[in-house]
Order: structure tokens, then sequence, then C-alpha cells
């Protein structure tokens, strides 16, 4: 993490969701030695191990809109950024894909992102400074290109890109910058597990793609936003 890193994000509250899981250790650990404050809802038991400046809160159903609203509004100071790293996949052919598999999907990656941008947009607009704030969700490859068998996973995740620009022009006027990463494979113990032949050569590592969540959350971003940056 750069010196520059440290100095524009030391001190300002950071949200991440997804934070318990493979990329969110990484994003979290990112942040917090950038020396941000970071706020973690999880659904479950949080990590054993704790870092300085990290806090996690337990029993939140990111898919349910009043458990979203209520951990937002119960953040303990001004909302800087906002990252949404919870997901989930499921793959199969579109002819053994159920309604309830496309539904879980869309709850799963579309719903979850949806009601996270709109707490995080009413935190930053709360806070009354006029300074903005930023907004970094995840989409993946499949939403940009799209591939066989990942009907409702590609379908939810186009929703995520789509959901991007659409804030980003919205919220533009306000210094909000809403951008997101779609990465390809990543490379974690349960993709390598899940995937044992496969070629690791375009993998990403789970710190790389922190690393640019983490620039994108930068005070010095600029005027960049709406744009859905490809990690593969």
């Amino acid at each position: 993490m750069s010196d520059a890193s440290v100095s524009t994000l030391r001190g300002r509250l950071v949200v991440v969701t997804g934070g318990a899981g493979a990329l969110g250790g990484a994003v979290v650990a990112a942040f917090a030695r950038a020396a941000a404050v970071v706020q973690v809802p999880v659904r479950g038991a949080p990590p054993a191990s704790g870092q300085p400046g990290v806090a996690y809160t337990r029993g939140v159903d990111l898919t349910d809109e009043a458990a979203v609203a209520a951990f937002y509004a119960g953040l303990p100071a001004p909302l800087w950024a906002s990252v949404h790293l919870a997901g989930g996949f499921a793959m199969s052919p579109i002819a053994e894909t159920k309604l309830a598999d496309l539904r879980g999907q869309l709850d799963l990656n579309l719903v979850t992102t949806f009601l996270c941008c709109r707490e995080a947009v009413r935190c930053m607009r709360q806070r009354g400074d006029g300074a903005g704030g930023r907004i970094v969700n995840v989409a993946a490859r499949t939403a940009l290109r799209p591939e066989a068998g990942k009907i409702s996973y590609g379908v939810a995740k186009a929703g995520v890109v789509s959901l991007t620009a659409a804030l980003g022009e919205e919220l533009r006027p306000e210094g909000i910058a809403v951008n997101a990463v779609a990465p390809g494979t990543i490379d974690t113990p349960a993709n390598r597990a899940a995937m044992p032949g496969a070629d690791r050569a375009g993998w990403i590592a789970p710190d790389a793609l922190a690393a640019l969540i983490v620039t994108l959350t930068s005070p010095d971003l600029g005027a960049a936003t709406g744009a859905t940056i490809p990690a593969f």
C-alpha cells in the first residue's frame, strides 16, 4: 500500500460487505493497512483473527431491506466509502435452470448491491459536507463476456454493471463516484480446490484485486465514475 493511499484514507469510514470471504479478507486487510476505519456486516460468525480498526457486525442479512437499512443507519461515523463484495455463484445449462435459481442469483448479487448502494448514498448525503463519497461494486467477467452455462449468474452480474453505470450518472453532480470491478477467476483456495486441473495463469490474485478496489475509493480519484473495470 502506497503512502498516498494511507494519507488519503486515514481515519475514513469504509463499509466492506462480503468481508469474511477470501477476497473480502484481502480487501479488509488492504483498507486496514491504509489506516481506514472498516465496518464489515456478516451474516454468521466473523473471522477469528481481528485487525486494528476493523469491526464486524453479526446477523446482517444483506438481502433483507430492513436489516441493511438498520446496519447503515447504525454506523459509528460519517461514511466515506462502501464496497460491495457480497454475492454468490451458480451455473447450469438453461434447460436445467429453475426460476428459483435465477431469483436466488438476483437476490445474492443484484439485490444486495442495490440495497447497500442505496443506503450508502443516504449516509453520504447525511454528512452534509458536500465532500461526496465512493462506492465500489463487484461484477464479473461473464457480465461483460457472456459465457455458456452461467445464465442466472451472468444476468445478475450484468444488472450490477447497469446499476453502476446508472448511479454514476445520477450521483456525479454530488461528487459520489460509483465504479465496479469485473474479475475473472480469483485465485482463492476454494477455486483451486474446485478446479484442480485448471490453468491458473489468467487468474487474479485477491491482493491485486483488493489494491484496485482501494484505489477506486481514493479521494483523489477525480471524475472517474460509472465504469466497470475488467480485471482478467
